[in-house]
């Protein structure tokens, strides 16, 4: 497994100059400690953000849940969310430009929009596949299902809220602390689960490559996906090639996705003999709101769970993984 280290002191030193101008935030955090609302995207940023965050701030997800997050097209009515904005984390390597181009339109000059993914990995890290190709010029963007760089997601969120709100300091870091050492057993407990999975099923055909930071940090290997760049569905001779990597690799399951259901993936299922499971989940939290299991934790858990059962594991460490709740501040944008 290979590691990455991040730097928190050159995240704040990056931060600083966004969170400047920002006398009057903490002014109005002082009277009430909900009066900071905190817009997010994707729901798996919502809850790390809520992690680091707590009960200091109101934080709003603009991206709904089991929805395509790479096509989504907020309606006019979310420019007042972002107008509203005292922060705006969005995940960035252009997952969400729609989202982002109605925040610059529309936020405070003071307040801060974040892209997270382009300040934790350099262009030299950018993953490319069938899904992200490198002529198209958008690199795969779901660093959320490497937990070793969801540590540097709540790097960041810390050190802006630090600069954004520093009287909320005290609860920030200590939720930072709890955050990045539940992440670390996590991470424990997500290696030494997939190495119960047999070295030759370490393998992933998935719908939408959502794993390939994942793949690199763990020592899997990504053997394709079905989705092409546009969104669209592969054209035959396409599909022709995958199966013919799914016999010639020998994969023992394919894995579909709750966002993108795919009669694809179940047809080449049926052409190799292989086990379509359907069920993988990009950015879709398991449960309901309030549920234990609807937060970041519970999105890996579950899907790491699926990984390592239906690849020939043993997934009783990941299912004894106790879960934590989410601060239940956290709202979900109506359209």
């Amino acid at each position: 497994m290979t590691s990455r280290s991040f730097s928190l002191l050159a995240v704040l030193a990056l931060i600083a100059a966004s969170c400047s101008g920002s006398s009057d935030v903490t002014e109005s955090a002082n009277e009430a400690e909900t009066s900071l609302l905190v817009v997010t995207t994707v729901a798996p940023i919502t809850s790390i953000a809520a992690s680091i965050i707590g009960d200091r701030a109101t934080i709003q997800g603009i991206v709904p849940e089991g929805t395509n997050s790479h096509t989504f097209e907020p309606s006019p009515s979310a420019a007042e969310v972002l107008s509203d904005a005292d922060v705006i984390f969005i995940n960035g390597l252009q997952l969400e430009e729609p989202t982002k181009n109605l925040a610059l339109a529309n936020k405070q000059e003071r307040t801060p929009l974040i892209e997270l993914g382009d300040q934790i990995i350099s262009p030299a890290e950018y993953k490319y596949d069938f899904s992200f190709p490198e002529d198209g010029g958008k690199p795969n963007p779901h660093l959320w299902t490497d937990p070793t760089l969801v540590t540097a997601y709540a790097d960041i969120i810390l050190a802006t809220m630090l600069g954004v709100d520093p009287d909320g300091a005290d609860v920030y870091t200590d939720n930072h602390q709890r955050f990045v050492s539940l992440v670390a057993d996590f991470d424990v407990t997500v290696a030494a689960s997939l190495d119960t999975v047999p070295t030759e099923n370490r393998k992933l055909v998935t719908y939408h490559d959502a794993y390939a930071y994942f793949a690199d940090t763990y020592g899997w290997t990504v053997v394709g996906a079905i989705q092409p760049a546009d969104f669209g569905e592969p054209t035959p001779s396409e599909v022709v090639e995958l199966i013919e990597q799914v016999r010639a690799q020998d994969v023992p399951a394919i894995f579909g996705s709750e966002v993108f259901p795919s009669a694809v993936l179940e047809q080449i299922g049926n052409e190799t003999g292989v086990r379509y499971v359907d069920s993988l989940r990009d950015d879709d939290l398991p449960g309901a709101q309030g549920d234990l299991e609807h937060s970041w934790l519970g999105l890996m858990r579950f899907n790491f769970i699926t990984l390592t059962e239906a690849l020939g594991g043993d997934p009783s460490a990941l299912e004894a993984f106790e879960l934590v709740p989410v601060d239940t501040t956290t709202t979900q944008f109506a359209e």
